[in-house]
């Protein structure tokens, strides 16, 4: 994979776009503390990474969470999805809930997990586009953990 330029001169992870997977349940969302080696380490966030040539938004989606978190694609049922351009360029969140108990692992890009309640979000050292679009008026995001 590689870096992308939108028509925005702004520079984005994947040629293609990317996605993430969030994954509610019981008014709690699932993030990662991305590793400190990898962009924005240290940082809270959604599983997720480039798309890959030929994939769909949910299977890059569903690929990323299962590299980083080892999150198998039979364990959630997906519901939705949440779209983020920016000059050309688009981030697909996946929204979805478990459909069972998960069986998580800190793999690659990844040094930490936890199921963080919705009201307590906001008060973490969140990646920045993601703290951006958790916060925007009327997000998605939140609206979708909330009623979870």
């Amino acid at each position: 994979m590689s870096w992308a330029t939108c028509d925005r001169g702004h520079a984005h992870w994947g040629r293609r776009g990317a996605a993430g997977l969030l994954l509610a349940e019981g008014g709690r969302v699932l993030l990662q503390l991305r590793a400190r080696w990898a962009h924005q380490g240290g940082t809270w966030s959604i599983p997720g990474g480039a798309r890959e040539r030929g994939e769909s938004w949910v299977q890059a989606a569903l690929r990323e969470a299962g590299e980083e978190l080892g999150v198998a694609s039979h364990d959630v049922e997906v519901r939705g999805s949440s779209t983020a351009s920016c000059g050309g360029w688009t981030y697909e969140t996946v929204l979805a809930v478990p459909t069972g108990r998960l069986e998580l692992s800190d793999l690659s890009e990844s040094d930490g997990h936890a199921w963080v309640p919705a009201s307590e979000v906001e008060d973490l050292p969140l990646h920045p586009s993601f703290r951006q679009a958790w916060s925007a008026p009327g997000s998605a995001l939140a609206e979708f953990v909330a009623a979870s």
